[in-house]
């Protein structure tokens, strides 16, 4: 970008939040509507040109939300250390220690033994292991778990594409992330969205038992899988059609996994971390099946919900710095100067998110946006879903998709007694679509940790972000209205 156009967007955003703030008035009863408004118009102008570092941008609501008196600094700031942050922190610990003892390298060599040397099918690849285990934990903690492997799969493959190694990279790493979120729609368990639209399903309709984990999975799955192949042919032709060249043999993937040799004492210990880790992840909450309820682990601590992914993350981490290495003598897995590679403006990214979902929440923004689908009322069923699809969309664009389902239940229960339509056909939409979220860095903490690595520019994600969400609302709006229908 010249300097000129920096210098352009660099004042741009503030004057978009002073229109807001002093001329436009969304809500003539609230007035902090619209100084939200602002700050979200500010902090989306700088993040679609870059015109500032990410980073900058995302320390725009600390400084602004107490200086219009949304919320106080101290309230603010607590929401940059929500516990996905230190989840993000715990699993990064991890892949420090995968990539130190160069079990990344291992099982990224693996991947591509399987997978063949086509840059199409190493993605499908990335996209259909990332999607089947993001069916049953969440879309951050499979991020976490998949993130050294195929950042190794983009280093190791480098050196021989002839030409556009970058959009190769960002192509898996948003393929990655992309298909942990996809994934998540599956089943019930899949993403928190879910688990807590079947709790206040309940709460608000205790008479009716019309909703059950294969009715969720058989709508679900189909969605999601669709979805998923739909995701493919859009990253495969924006980033790899055409564009990308590996030219190597499979041979030359087994040959050099091979070399590896066998397990060291350190690679056999991270490794039992990681698949400890992933086990954890995957037993650590109860799993309502229907028919019968798989109890998780943490009932063995006095206040289960207490103890979550983050937890298991920050264990792993910790007991990396316990178990001493033998090829360094007097250390440990990992210390604290492998540590000092965290990155500390994806950090304050993460936390910007939460920063803007809380002050979505607290001025009524979020209610603002849900309750404009109130001029639904009397039209076709296809449309009210296709409007409730669109509106939670945009909010999971800035919020996180539990804040984002937790402001649209509420609205889909009261909108169910006005519109006169079966409650699901309302809630499970909606639910559905707190999962889109692609266009931007901060949608979800997937995005967030891809986006981090420098490999993307946001001009690319935002293209092809916005596209699936378009094909997300459609195929939400279609398969919801065909099944609920």
């Amino acid at each position: 970008m010249g300097q000129n156009k920096k210098y352009f967007f660099q004042a741009l955003g503030p004057l978009l939040a002073l229109i807001f703030w002093f001329i436009i008035d969304l809500d003539k009863n609230n007035h902090q509507v619209s100084l939200m408004a602002g700050v979200a118009v500010w902090m989306c102008t700088w993040w679609f040109s870059e015109a500032v570092s990410l980073a900058v941008t995302a320390l725009v609501p600390v400084l602004m939300l107490p200086v219009l008196g949304i919320s106080d600094c101290k309230t603010v700031s607590q929401q940059y250390t929500d516990s996905i942050v230190f989840l993000f922190i715990g699993g990064f610990m991890l892949a420090f220690a995968i990539e130190k003892w160069h079990l990344h390298k291992r099982i990224a060599l693996k991947i591509l033994t399987i997978v063949g040397t086509k840059p199409s099918t190493i993605l499908f690849g990335v996209m259909i292991s990332t999607y089947l285990i993001s069916n049953w934990i969440s879309n951050t903690a499979t991020t976490m778990m998949l993130f050294g492997a195929v950042f190794a799969l983009v280093h190791e493959t480098k050196e021989y594409i002839h030409k556009n190694a970058g959009k190769f990279a960002a192509a898996l790493l948003l393929g990655l992330a992309f298909s942990a979120t996809i994934g998540g729609m599956a089943t019930p368990v899949g993403t928190p969205p879910n688990m807590y639209f079947f709790k206040a399903y309940k709460e608000a309709f205790p008479l009716a038992n019309d909703l059950t984990f294969f009715k969720w999975s058989a709508i679900g799955y189909p969605i999601s899988l669709m979805f998923l192949v739909m995701t493919f042919f859009v990253l495969n032709f924006y980033f790899i059609r055409n564009k990308v060249e590996l030219k190597i043999h499979k041979e030359f993937f087994i040959n050099s996994y091979n070399k590896l040799g066998k397990f060291s004492w350190e690679e056999k210990w991270v490794f039992g971390i990681f698949i400890s880790c992933i086990l954890m992840w995957l037993t650590r909450a109860d799993i309502d099946f229907g028919s019968f309820k798989f109890k998780g682990w943490n009932h063995i601590f006095i206040v289960p919900k207490y103890v979550d992914d983050a937890f298991v993350a920050l264990l792993a981490a910790l007991i990396l710095f316990l178990v001493p290495s033998k090829a360094n003598r007097g250390q440990a897995l990992l210390i604290w100067d492998d540590a000092k590679k965290l990155r500390y403006d994806i950090i304050l990214m993460f936390g910007s998110g939460f920063a803007l979902a809380y002050g979505f929440e607290v001025t009524g923004l979020s209610n603002w946006l849900a309750a404009s689908l109130t001029v639904l009322k009397g039209v076709s069923p296809v449309l009210i879903i296709l409007g409730i699809c669109i509106i939670v969309t945009i909010i999971s664009e800035f919020a996180s998709n539990i804040a984002s389902i937790q402001l649209a239940i509420p609205v889909m229960i009261a909108l169910q007694k006005d519109l006169d339509v079966a409650p699901l056909m309302l809630m499970m939409p909606a639910t559905f679509a707190a999962s889109l979220g692609f266009m931007l860095p901060v949608a979800t903490a997937a995005n967030t940790i891809v986006f981090g690595t420098k490999e993307i520019h946001i001009k690319d994600m935002l293209r092809v972000g916005i596209v699936l969400d378009v094909i997300g609302i459609l195929l939400i709006t279609f398969m919801c209205y065909l099944y609920l229908g």
